[in-house]
């Protein structure tokens, strides 16, 4: 409160009493507590004396003992008007300020602190800019009072009273609830405009803080007020339900459903779409049949992994070692994962990549997909797109159709219980289309990490993120891919194995796992170099290791059999022995058997099986300009042997054959295996040299094999598929390859012993190929 006071002559030495928390102001009436022992002691001296006092507030409040050092330099000298002593020995003054005052040292510091102050004079002035100021205070204040809890109106009144301006902002000031040192700011002042000013900010900001709290409060009780109101018509509507006997068990699945959305950490527009789903799920009878549709989409939504992520498991070398463990050799494939796992360390918020695994059945591509996941310390979803026709499968179904469900994407997400899986497309290029869609196209936005951050499944019309998803395509042979499709993936070719290559994963992998899988140990059976050797080139025949697997159990189905039956030596599989346990050999070795014979040429072919060796025969009989191509040959391989036979007829003298070689006969190319589809470009230059041999009467080198594309100006144009090709010829024993020049860089992935055993002769011309195929002619 305020009072006027006579006017007291103070002295320049008084008492110091520091005080905590609070500024006194002069000509205002203020109540304090005094608990410390010098206070009590300094406050009964003076009231002994003058009654007396100088209030200067403290910098730290937590100083028990304040010296001069921690109190403010400005302070006020008051007047006790009354004290009250409570039980507990503290004291309650009420204290009147007089004037403002500057410490300026101390003359005594014990019992009590006591000093000499300087009695500031603070000066009237009633201009007309200080009037302005004054009204802009006391209406400011009003607003203050009629928005804060603490403020009473007979405060307000108190105000209106105050004719001095210098009064009027101490009593302001001593009335607001405003920081230590802002108070201690507005003591300091003493010219009044200025502390008019900086009072008329404060009251400006205290009244924005007020006002934005009473918005907040009315938002709040409005808020508070609609939930209640909720609260009581779900009650009421829980009751209805009762009655109806329809209310316990929806209530309870409601309930889960609202607790399963909040734990879901869904997105907020995929939340927003599960809550409208939710309140018109409410809304719904029990047992309405959409009501089954709506909870079943509420359960996929709150199903999916929005959230939940497995950690990366960075460590670049331990990566390495797991996939050493899994697969032996494909470097290539194994560089490309320890590449993108060292970016993913170095940047983690790098997109996943969408690699695709191109090569024959058993090279390892599906289970070097769970190395990956293995290594990555990711969950491992596969799903087989082999014969998918229906776009569905993909994006799913609408919700408008009955026992409608997300597509495989999304189904496997949920299996996989993560949204950063390593999810693996099999069977990439034996996707169908028909008139219910394109489901390659509906892969397009799958595997584009521009897209696939907001994939959307026809059922769940909401987006789903599949950015952090590791996609990796598996596939035979690429050509059936959509080039669109192929444009989105890294293609990593995974070609077949050499015999050496074979015998050391047979012996590092599937011997240990078919043992152990048939319940045999190292002491029932054990398989020598050559005996497994023997099985890989004499019962199996095949760019991977399926069919040589089969073969390794075979052999321990019969040693179980005999140990189930009490025999308890120990076999040892050799090559001499292997018949024993799989009967006959099943592919002979056809090329190291033959010798040479004109006509027969050994060309190479790329199959989804891996590479083969085929033999072209030809043969001339009587008749008239006729050539007869048999095999089950594809137009393009027709093509091949129509462009030979005009290149020999246009360079007939250059080989040695009568002009009119032609005019009196048929000529016959076959390719034997006639039930297989055959075609490609690649058998043009055996082709030529077949009917070249055949011609000239030259015989062609049993142990040569050769591929090439021919043109009619004699040609020799490179061709895909070279490692493949020459794996296979090197399994038959051929020790001569031609190959076109513009190959030549693919020879660097052969392996070196394949390069160590076979001669490769390069060649851009026909002449050249001629050259070194045939053999003289035998006179």
């Amino acid at each position: 409160m305020y009072e006027e006071k006579v006017r007291i002559d103070l002295p320049t030495e008084v008492p110091i009493l520091p005080v905590r928390d609070t500024v006194f102001y002069p000509f205002v009436v203020s109540p304090i507590i005094i608990g410390r022992e010098k206070s009590i002691k300094l406050v009964e001296d003076a009231l002994v004396k003058d009654k007396i006092i100088a209030l200067f507030s403290q910098k730290d409040a937590n100083a028990e003992d304040p010296q001069v050092n921690d109190l403010y330099d400005m302070g006020t000298v008051v007047l006790i008007l009354k004290m009250l002593k409570f039980p507990d020995g503290s004291l309650r003054l009420i204290v009147q300020g007089l004037s403002r005052a500057k410490l300026k040292g101390i003359v005594q510091a014990e019992p009590y602190l006591k000093g000499r102050v300087e009695v500031l004079e603070e000066v009237e002035e009633r201009s007309l800019e200080v009037q302005a100021m004054m009204r802009n205070v006391l209406s400011l204040f009003q607003k203050l009072v009629n928005l804060a809890p603490y403020l009473s109106e007979e405060v307000y009144i108190a105000a209106m009273n105050i004719e001095s301006p210098n009064k009027l902002s101490d009593f302001v000031s001593s009335n607001l609830t405003l920081d230590i040192r802002i108070k201690q700011e507005l003591l300091e002042i003493i010219d009044i405009k200025r502390r008019l000013e900086r009072l008329t900010v404060y009251l400006t900001e205290e009244l924005a803080v007020l006002e934005l709290g009473s918005k907040i409060q009315s938002q709040v009780r409005t808020e508070v007020d609609r939930t209640q109101k909720e609260f009581f018509l779900r009650k009421q509507m829980e009751a209805i339900q009762r009655e109806l006997g329809e209310g316990d068990e929806k209530t309870i699945e409601l309930n889960e459903l609202k607790i399963k959305i909040k734990e879901a950490k869904m997105p907020p527009e995929v939340e927003k779409e599960a809550e409208r789903e939710l309140l018109r799920l409410m809304k719904m009878p029990f047992a309405a049949a959409e009501y089954t549709v709506s909870r079943t989409y509420l359960d996929w939504l709150t199903g999916l992994p929005w959230s939940k992520a497995t950690a990366d498991m960075l460590d670049i070398t331990k990566a390495r070692q797991i996939l050493d463990e899994d697969h032996y050799d494909l470097e290539k494939v194994k560089q490309r994962i320890l590449e993108y796992l060292a970016v993913r360390k170095l940047r983690p918020e790098a997109k996943g990549p969408i690699l695709c695994f191109i090569g024959p059945p058993g090279t390892g591509k599906t289970s070097l997909g769970r190395s990956i996941a293995r290594a990555l310390g990711r969950k491992f979803v596969r799903i087989s797109l082999g014969g998918i026709r229906d776009e569905a499968e993909i994006r799913g179904h609408r919700r408008t159709y009955v026992g409608s469900l997300p597509g495989r994407i999304i189904q496997g997400i949920r299996r996989a219980e993560s949204n950063n899986p390593v999810f693996m497309l099999d069977e990439i290029d034996k996707i169908g289309e028909d008139f219910r869609g394109d489901p390659a196209s509906a892969l397009l936005e799958v595997l584009d990490p521009e897209q696939n951050n907001s994939f959307s499944d026809h059922y769940l019309d909401v987006p789903f993120d599949l950015s952090r998803v590791i996609f990796i395509a598996t596939g035979n042979i690429l050509d059936p891919v959509p080039p669109a499709l192929r444009d989105r993936m890294e293609v990593l070719e995974l070609p077949g194995y050499t015999q050496n290559e074979k015998l050391l994963i047979t012996q590092k992998y599937l011997i240990p796992r078919q043992t152990k899988e048939h319940g045999l140990s190292d002491a029932n059976i054990e398989f020598t170099p050559a005996g497994v050797l023997r099985i890989i080139t004499s019962y199996s025949k095949e760019a991977g290791l399926r069919n040589l697997e089969r073969e390794i159990a075979g052999v321990c189905r019969k040693v179980a059999t005999k140990v189930a039956e009490g025999i308890t030596n120990k076999v040892t599989v050799t090559d001499q022995n292997i018949q024993e346990f799989l009967g006959p050999q099943k592919f002979i070795p056809e090329v190291a058997e033959k010798k040479d014979a004109i006509g027969v040429a050994t060309g190479m072919a790329w199959t989804p099986m891996g590479g083969e060796i085929l033999f072209i025969e030809s043969s001339k009989m009587r008749g008239n300009k006729g050539l007869t191509l048999t095999g089950q040959l594809g137009d393009v391989m027709k093509e091949s042997a129509q462009a030979a036979l005009s290149y020999i007829r246009s360079h007939s003298q250059d080989l040695n054959i009568a002009d009119d070689f032609f005019e009196t006969m048929d000529i016959h190319v076959h390719v034997p295996a006639g039930a297989i589809p055959k075609d490609g470009p690649s058998a043009g230059v055996t082709m030529a040299t077949s009917l070249v041999s055949l011609l000239s009467e030259r015989a062609i080198k049993h142990d040569l094999a050769m591929t090439g594309e021919i043109t009619l100006r004699g040609e020799v144009l490179p061709v895909g598929g070279i490692k493949e090709k020459v794996l296979a010829a090197h399994l038959a024993g051929i020790k001569t390859i031609i190959l076109p020049k513009k190959n030549e860089g693919d020879l660097e992935d052969i392996p070196q012993e394949i390069r160590e055993q076979v001669k490769f002769v390069l060649v851009d011309k026909l002449a050249d190929v001629l050259q070194e195929a045939l053999n003289p002619k035998v006179a």
